[in-house]
């Protein structure tokens, strides 16, 4: 199928229509869309849903598979699938963070990860899936470790901006976060690793 004609102008193939308020985030889920696994992405909204979409393979045609409602009680602002695609992890404007896992072919939040006073504006996985950061309205950055059984604990909270933290993004290869926030800065935390992460509230700083 050409989606796009001579001159390289993008077409639309469809609208996907579901969502009830303003979508603000989606996320592509890894290792499908290959191998004869088709497309897998998942939506959030401000109207409080997650919702999944799997490509048909016969008419390439978008379809909603599934609605993660009824954990969140406002805003589902972002979302972000960990590498391997077991986990997808939500964060809300009521200052909570969900973790969804397909189990037997429904989704189903084996964990509700809370701590951020106001909201949670973004979450990312490191490379390995092993570390999760959380960034909020709080001026905080969250990093939560990925223990046995899915359990999630907090492994250090970083205090260096001083407005809202938008956005936490990990280097694509190496355990190296940037937080990019209202007080015009983007802040690169120094990891010192031990046993655990523990205590890494030092920064380096981007100012433009």
């Amino acid at each position: 199928m050409d989606l796009y004609d001579g001159n390289f102008e993008l077409k639309g193939i469809q609208k996907l229509e579901g969502h009830t308020d303003r979508v603000w985030s989606l996320a592509w889920k890894p290792a499908t869309g290959v191998a004869g696994v088709p497309p897998v992405f998942a939506s959030c909204s401000g109207d409080k849903t997650v919702r999944i979409w799997e490509q048909d393979p016969s008419t390439w045609s978008w379809n909603c598979k599934e609605v993660l409602e009824e954990t969140y009680t406002r805003t589902v602002r972002s979302c972000a699938w960990s590498p391997s695609g077991k986990l997808l992890a939500t964060a809300s404007f009521d200052a909570t963070t969900a973790i969804w896992e397909n189990v037997g072919g429904d989704y189903e939040c084996i964990s509700t990860l809370e701590g951020h006073e106001k909201e949670v504006q973004n979450v990312s996985w490191n490379t390995s899936g092993s570390l999760l950061a959380t960034c909020g309205r709080n001026k905080s950055v969250w990093i939560w470790e990925v223990m046995p059984g899915n359990e999630f604990e907090c492994a250090s909270v970083l205090q260096g901006h001083t407005q809202d933290v938008k956005m936490v993004q990990w280097h694509p290869t190496v355990d190296v976060l940037f937080s990019c926030s209202y007080d015009n800065t983007i802040k690169v935390p120094r990891i010192l690793k031990c046993r655990f992460i523990r205590c890494m509230g030092q920064y380096s700083k981007l100012i433009f």
